[in-house]
């Protein structure tokens, strides 16, 4: 047993404030690095955003504010300082990155066109909104009735319909809430009932349907009998049960199935049902110049950064800041730093794996979907001498616009089949294929799964039926007793 010293060398990842930083901004969508870029520049007074009459006419100096990339100073500015001290160490990042910090122009039109009069929405569209489900049956509700015990009772009916138009709440639960009578509320039920959209407020499929059977004029029909006992045989298209217990022809209960399925809403709120639209703007574009492609990052909208001048300069005056506001100054600093290196990594981490996907994706971006290859993590990784887990967060809420069309980057990782010339076929190729095939079959025999295997078969694809069936099931293809019609 002693006491002594020795050197180890060993190499280990640490994960420093910088790494962390840069793998959070890879990893973000365009909105998300937006809001942490705008949340950057509330929080850091050395950080501001360039602007943008300087962005426009090239980073041309402008005063005092004038961008880090001018070369020539205006005859009243001192010298550029030369910043010492601890700080030194962490300016020093390398020639190329001192080159990136002076000329923070790359050539690149980071500006947004000003909205022409012609693309602003007209005054009525600004005041106006879609009538709600809720507001359109309480319109008709104070038409019809001005009880006070029927306008409560309507008024809570109204206020428990789900998105669908039905209500789901018993009608002794809303009596006993709402204080009206069990009497009174059925009777306001009964009132909401006969309102437009027909069959509101129904509280199950069947209900609903007869209750516009009876608006509609067809009581006694076999549209009736149908809805009454036979909606499990109807959905399976079980139309022989059907002809069998009403004793009347199949020609007649496919008549009648008809008007079901054509002239009866079996979701009488749909129509009120306003979707919110959500447009993908696209971080990558692909476009192809003569035989080759080019591609280009989408930097509309994101906000250029840079280092605020007047902080440098006052850095380098000795006796103007005290001890903890200079270490606060570069204390920010460093954040300032690392936030646009950061950015600038990330700009380049996203071109180099789009620049590889289109090179292994070639054949897709020229005729399709049907020349999808199949492509893992790990190519792209290998292709550009990166980390598999860095190259998923680079695809992370990342879209592409490609001559076929805006795709998720992830859209292009796809596992494969084998094919009869030892090639690989992508599974989303292999989805569009059945997809093919069920929309061209024939209604009266349509293909049941093994027998889309035997196709795929011999045209060199070696399926499972259970692949099949899963890959019907993802397409939202009903089982072939479903997709039955008969003649």
């Amino acid at each position: 047993m002693e006491a002594r010293l020795e050197l180890k060398l060993s190499q280990k990842l640490i994960m420093t404030p910088q790494l962390q930083q840069a793998i959070k901004l890879l990893q973000l969508s365009r909105l998300e690095l937006q809001q942490s870029v705008s949340q950057e520049l509330l929080e850091n007074p050395v950080l501001e955003e360039l602007p943008q009459e300087a962005a426009d006419e090239g980073d041309e100096a402008e005063g005092e504010a004038a961008p880090e990339g001018t070369q020539e100073k205006l005859p009243d500015s001192p010298p550029e300082p030369e910043v010492t001290g601890e700080l030194k160490s962490d300016l020093e990042l390398g020639p190329q990155w001192d080159e990136y910090l002076n000329e923070m122009g790359d050539g690149r039109d980071y500006g947004n066109a000003e909205a022409d009069d012609k693309e602003l929405p007209s005054y009525d569209q600004t005041l106006t909104r879609l009538p709600s489900l809720s507001d359109h049956l309480m319109w008709q509700l104070r038409l019809s009735t001005s009880e006070p015990s029927l306008v409560k009772g309507g008024e809570w009916i109204v206020g428990n319909l789900d998105d669908d138009g039905y209500l789901r709440s018993p009608l002794e639960e809303l009596a006993q809430q709402s204080g009206v009578s069990p009497s009174e509320m059925a009777q306001a039920l009964e009132l909401v009932q006969s309102f437009d959209p027909l069959g509101i407020a129904a509280r199950t499929l069947q209900e609903c349907l007869l209750i516009q059977v009876r608006q509609l004029d067809l009581l006694g029909t076999i549209v009736e009998k149908i809805v009454q006992g036979h909606l499990e045989d109807l959905e399976k298209r079980r139309y022989q049960n059907i002809a069998k217990v009403l004793n009347v022809t199949i020609q007649d209960v496919m008549e009648a199935a008809q008007i079901i399925i054509h002239d009866l809403e079996p979701k009488p709120g749909r129509p009120y049902i306003v979707a919110d639209t959500h447009y993908v703007v696209p971080d990558v574009y692909v476009f192809k110049v003569e035989d080759h492609y080019v591609i280009q990052l989408n930097d509309e909208g994101l906000p250029r950064v840079r280092i605020n001048p007047y902080y440098r300069k006052l850095l380098s005056r000795k006796d103007s800041v005290d001890k903890v506001t200079k270490e606060y100054i570069e204390d920010r600093m460093r954040s300032a730093q690392w936030l646009i290196k950061g950015m600038e990594q990330r700009n380049k981490t996203i071109y180099k794996v789009a620049e590889s996907i289109v090179k292994f994706q070639g054949e897709f971006l020229d005729q399709g979907i049907s020349q999808l290859k199949p492509m893992v993590l790990k190519d792209v990784a290998e292709d550009i001498a990166m980390h598999e887990s860095t190259i998923s967060r680079v695809t992370t809420s990342k879209h592409m616009h490609t001559p076929q069309g805006i795709f998720p980057m992830k859209f292009f990782f796809t596992t494969g089949f084998a094919d009869g010339s030892g090639a690989e076929v992508s599974s989303l190729t292999v989805k569009d294929v059945i997809q093919k095939m069920v929309k061209d079959e024939d209604p009266a025999a349509p293909l049941k799964d093994q027998q889309i295997v035997d196709v795929l078969k011999a045209r060199g694809i070696d399926i499972a039926r259970r692949t099949v069936a899963k890959y019907r099931e993802e397409l939202r293809i009903p089982p072939t007793s479903v997709r039955k019609r008969l003649s």
